[in-house]
């Protein structure tokens, strides 16, 4: 083998093009190109050339010389020499058109516009930028392909396992509205096999169905737990329809198929509204988030990538330059946004250096986004630092200024640090904290999964907690309690059910209320199982009447986006960083490691950012990254632990 690389790289030094009685044309690789973008290039495969430069299977770098497989034994030369005379025409990017759609409409391929435009697309497709269009000469109307059987030709496409709609609409230069355009069935979701329209008509005699084959069914087992369906459904409740709700949310949420729904709801065939009333099974089982072994990323980087990161952190320094009333010390001390920043880019600057200890190979640019709740420098950043150049950004911290720079950045995903609050789906932005619904949720799902019988007992002063669980999660028991907020304690005992697990979710700030209620959960520990549960954190428990005894001896549970984590590395993690800071780490320092190096590890691996995140669920030091594609656009965290206090009076974590 090593003969043979050098035999190769001796006939590059010779200028040979002819090895093996293969034609080959050498190639000199420029910066940023890639196997893929050449082989495009020479229309051959990518194996096609890494038979002949077996090296570059590790990887190429710039100004590396390849040899490129000639299938059709024409030097480019001659090639050249017997194209048709080209003439350029211009054309002005007008709101909302793709490079798709342009070439499409001159008769021309992708490549031949991109070739004919290589410095005007370095950024990007703009409105109103010029660009060369290349037009045969002995074409009659260059501007518009007239030839019927062109126009009328159809491009499908087979939806494959862990597709995306912004993938595929991103493979064909067209855009996700485009896409749904063509294919009205999926703006409710993908399905597996779905044949989607790309280009003309779908034939009649074919519908869009999802195929399953049995390489599909063999891989789904082990990238997610399967939504239980209802078929038959045997007794309905009427529920409202939210804003922004779907027919693909509703069915994950039902546990129904969508056609079954319309079959219960023949007017949902005309759409889904806003405030419409519909029939729902009964019972409802919500979707379980997919549930994927935890992997190690660092155990699978691939070095010698050259990666571009961007961090957008709201310092603010023109606001702390301006301020001539307060010192900086001072500042520090009142300013608890300013701390909370600073404390990110403290664990933030401990992911890097963790990362590059491993050998990953990152460019890192830290910028200020100078932002408010209602301002920021984003545009200005995109626009003057380059950004569009980057392979990923994490920031800014506002929402608003998340959702505004997803929008610029059409092409780089943009990932939310620490927002709960999704307003806007854009399908490059990535939410890395779960919202407080997705928190409660994933406790309802572990309850369900364990086989529990649920009941709450609800404070008539909590009556939005009341509607969240009576509306979204119907099997649940309600507890009788008064106006006064006294408990009917016969009520929840007859609620109770041996031979399995009872989960009794407390939702009350009110002592007494705490107190009947464990008072009477322990009175029947020794006939029936009982764990406590609350739904989010309640100070009302920290309260000196409330013995933690009563707590642990239910073992109560609770959701949380954080773990308890004893291990070795976290306390590494906590030394190292009280060495370098003169103090221990925060919850927003933790947070700042978790997610910068959680990124930094998915940008050094073989698989794209995005396939990384529909395939590997990882921990780092607190917390869970489990992203679940979200139908409306981009990507969702529902890593949350279970956790529940033990006898031990320690707080454990549920396997």
């Amino acid at each position: 083998m090593k003969k043979m690389k050098s035999l190769v790289k001796v006939l590059i030094l010779l200028g040979f093009t002819t090895v093996f009685g293969q034609n080959l044309i050498k190639h000199k690789v420029s910066k940023g190109e890639t196997i893929t973008k050449i082989a495009q290039k020479y229309s051959v495969t990518p194996n096609d050339i890494y038979k002949v430069n077996p090296d570059a299977s590790k990887g190429v770098e710039e100004n590396t010389i390849l040899l490129i497989p000639n299938k059709s034994n024409v030097t480019p030369k001659a090639v050249a020499e017997n194209k048709p005379k080209l003439n350029l025409k211009k054309h002005e990017v007008k709101p909302k058109e793709t490079l798709y759609g342009i070439a499409n409409s001159y008769g021309i391929t992708i490549q031949e516009l991109e070739k004919a435009n290589a410095e005007a697309l370095k950024e990007g497709l703009k409105i109103g930028l010029v660009l060369n269009i290349p037009v045969k000469s002995n074409t009659t109307k260059p501007e518009v392909k007239t030839n019927v059987a062109d126009t009328k030709k159809t491009i499908l496409h087979e939806v494959k396992p862990k597709e995306t709609k912004y993938g595929i609409a991103k493979e064909y230069g067209i855009s996700v509205e485009e896409l749904e355009k063509k294919n009205p069935e999926i703006k409710d979701g993908l399905q597996i096999g779905f044949q989607l329209v790309i280009k003309g008509e779908r034939p009649k005699q074919q519908v869009s169905q999802p195929i399953v084959t049995k390489e599909v069914k063999e891989d789904t087992p082990k990238t997610q737990t399967s939504i239980p369906v209802v078929d038959k459904v045997l007794s309905t409740n009427e529920y409202t329809v939210k804003p922004k709700e779907t027919l693909y949310s509703l069915s994950t949420q039902f546990g129904v198929s969508q056609e079954k729904l319309i079959e219960l709801n023949p007017e949902l065939k005309d759409g889904l509204k806003d405030g419409m009333i519909i029939k729902v099974p009964a019972k409802a089982i919500v979707a379980v988030t997919p549930n994927r072994q935890n992997s190690d990323l660092s155990k699978t980087v691939k070095k010698g990538q050259n990666k571009k990161l961007a961090m957008l952190l709201p310092f603010n320094i023109a606001k702390l330059d301006q301020d001539t009333i307060n010192s900086t010390k001072s500042r520090l001390k009142k300013d608890k946004f300013l701390n909370m920043t600073l404390d990110f880019y403290a664990g933030a600057l401990m992911a890097i250096d963790s990362a590059k200890t491993l050998g990953i190979n990152v460019d890192i640019s830290i910028f200020d986004s100078n932002e408010t709740k209602s301002t920021s420098d984003v545009s200005g950043l995109i626009q003057n630092k380059n950004l569009k150049t980057m392979d990923a950004i994490i920031g800014p911290f506002y929402q608003n200024n998340v959702e505004k720079a997803a929008s610029l950045l059409t092409d780089v995903p943009v990932i939310s640090p620490l927002s709960k609050d999704y307003d806007k789906k854009f399908p490059n932005l990535i939410q890395a904290t779960p919202t407080n619904e997705d928190v409660k949720l994933a406790m309802f799902n572990f309850m369900r999964e364990k086989g529990g019988n649920i009941i709450a007992v609800v404070d008539p002063k909590k009556m939005s907690s009341k509607q969240y669980i009576s509306e979204n999660h119907k099997d649940v028991l309600f507890a009788t309690v008064s106006d006064a907020g006294v408990l009917d304690v016969a009520s929840l005992k007859s609620f109770l059910v041996k031979d399995k697990m009872n989960y009794v979710i407390l939702e009350t700030e009110k002592t007494n209320l705490i107190l009947s209620t464990t008072t009477a959960l322990l009175a029947s520990l020794k006939d029936f199982q009982i764990n406590l549960v609350i739904l989010g954190e309640n100070d009302a428990l920290d309260f000196d009447e409330i013995q933690m005894n009563r707590l642990t001896k239910l073992k109560m549970h609770y959701p949380s986006m954080v773990r308890v984590n004893d291990s070795d590395a976290a306390t590494d993690f906590e030394s190292v960083f009280k060495k370098k800071n003169k103090i221990l780490p925060n919850q927003f320092a933790t947070r700042g490691f978790d997610v910068t190096f959680d990124v930094l590890m998915r940008l050094s691996q073989e698989k794209s950012l995005i396939e990384t995140f529909n395939d590997a669920s990882t921990e780092q030091v607190e917390s869970k990254f489990n992203y679940v594609q979200n139908p409306d656009g981009g990507y969702m965290n529902k890593g949350v632990y279970i956790l529940y206090y033990d006898t031990d009076l320690t707080v454990k974590q549920e396997n």
